[in-house]
């Protein structure tokens, strides 16, 4: 059974149940991160200050970004769709447990603490396992849309978590937040159970995880796109998964555009991020891929650099919306090509990889940021960041492979496999 079987031909990804319920358990999914960390970070400052605080956050990135590499051999080795089930089940049995816990006892670092390791453990087990879904749950031709389908989920509960979190935390206060997390994860995993997943030829479950560790990242080191590839996501993603949030509310503070500039600022990069998401989901086919996601680089990078030196709020959202609208496409497109280009048995580990390049480096460059604005503004902090992405965007133009890269869309002959 290939994954060509999962949908009815020429079905757009968006019209299929099969899709459609694999969305709704990762919206549900992410919408319930959004939930936890906001109460978990609330709850952290509320019991033992901002110092302390940022231990707790740090106990949760640690083990995430240590163990997804290993999260992703376990979603090769014994599937996807059962890995991400079980994870989905420990991450709610957890939350719902923390609730209970915050009943009979106020938060504490004691009790806030081992929540956290213990989420970013199953977190690094989960992420790669959801990652690698998509390409055993729909035809090859309709991940691109899927891509973009996703796109949009994570910008509907970024902006939807955080007024969810905020009504659950007036109202029943850390337990009531967590439980709602907590449902959150158990409807996640309620849809998740119903989704219709291709096999795969049964593997090796002799072999040592860690050989097969090794095994999936020498094939994505000798793999002519996709070892382009990752590298053009690390650097990519090296600031936009979290430094330049920090950036932001640095800039609004500089210029004195406050808290309201600031949150101008990012909701236009979420509208801009949005329709790029929107773009590709009706369009699922990118014929010139590599090119596209050169020039979607190129645009970000004098995005970045053009916001850094606004005179006036209005441009700063002007950019910071042609910045979220180029950074969207080039999430999109690598995400798709991830997952075209990669062979099903290793996409696991592959995401795992590309996951790590995403949000591995976050925890580290936070601190970075504050220093870069103390020292030298944050005009230069923004410059620094169009400089990456100008990087990224000449490796991948350099890369023959990926500079000739597609999306084939429904009814498009596909090239023979390598």
């Amino acid at each position: 059974m290939t994954s060509y079987d999962m949908a009815a031909p020429g079905i757009p990804a968006y019209r299929d149940l099969n899709v459609l319920r694999w969305l709704a358990a990762y919206t549900a999914s992410v919408m319930g991160d959004v939930v936890y960390f906001l109460v978990l970070s609330w709850s952290a400052t509320r019991a033992t200050g901002p110092s302390q605080a940022g231990l707790v956050i740090a106990a949760g990135a640690l083990p995430r970004a240590v163990l997804m590499l290993g999260g992703g051999v376990l979603a090769d080795r014994f599937g996807p769709h059962r890995v991400a089930v079980a994870s989905d089940a420990t991450r709610c049995v957890v939350i719902l447990a923390a609730a209970v816990s915050v009943v009979l006892m106020p938060p504490s670092l004691w009790l806030l603490v081992p929540v956290a390791l213990v989420f970013g453990v199953v977190d690094a087990v989960f992420m790669p396992a959801v990652g690698a879904l998509p390409p055993r749950i729909t035809a090859p031709e309709q991940l691109a849309r899927v891509q973009g389908m996703r796109g949009l989920s994570i910008r509907l509960s970024n902006a939807v978590g955080p007024l969810l979190a905020g009504v659950a935390l007036a109202a029943g206060g850390a337990a009531g937040a967590f439980a709602t997390a907590g449902t959150l994860f158990a409807l996640s995993l309620a849809v998740l159970l119903t989704v219709r997943v291709s096999a795969l030829p049964p593997t090796d479950r002799r072999a040592a995880g860690r050989a097969e560790l090794r095994d999936g990242l020498r094939y994505v080191r000798r793999h002519r796109v996709l070892a382009p590839l990752v590298t053009v996501i690390g650097l990519s993603e090296m600031c936009f998964s979290g430094p330049v949030a920090a950036g932001l509310v640095l800039l609004a503070d500089e210029r004195g555009w406050g808290a309201a500039g600031m949150g101008w600022i990012a909701s236009a990069f979420s509208v801009g991020a949005a329709v790029a998401a929107l773009l590709l989901t009706v369009r699922a086919r990118v014929p010139r891929a590599g090119p596209v996601l050169s020039g979607a680089l190129c645009v970000t990078a004098a995005g970045a650099v053009a916001l850094g030196h606004a005179p006036a709020l209005p441009s700063a959202v002007a950019f910071g919306g042609l910045i979220g609208l180029a950074n969207g496409i080039t999430a999109t497109v690598t995400g798709a090509l991830v997952q075209t280009e990669t062979d099903p048995r290793y996409l696991g580990r592959v995401t795992s990889v590309t996951t790590l390049c995403s949000l591995g480096l976050a925890p580290v460059l936070f601190p970075l940021v504050g220093v870069t604005v103390a020292v030298w503004g944050a005009a230069m902090f923004f410059t620094v960041c169009g400089g990456i992405c100008l990087v990224a965007a000449l490796f991948s133009v350099s890369a023959p492979a990926l500079r000739r890269a597609e999306l084939h869309g429904p009814g498009t002959e596909r090239p023979p496999e390598r």
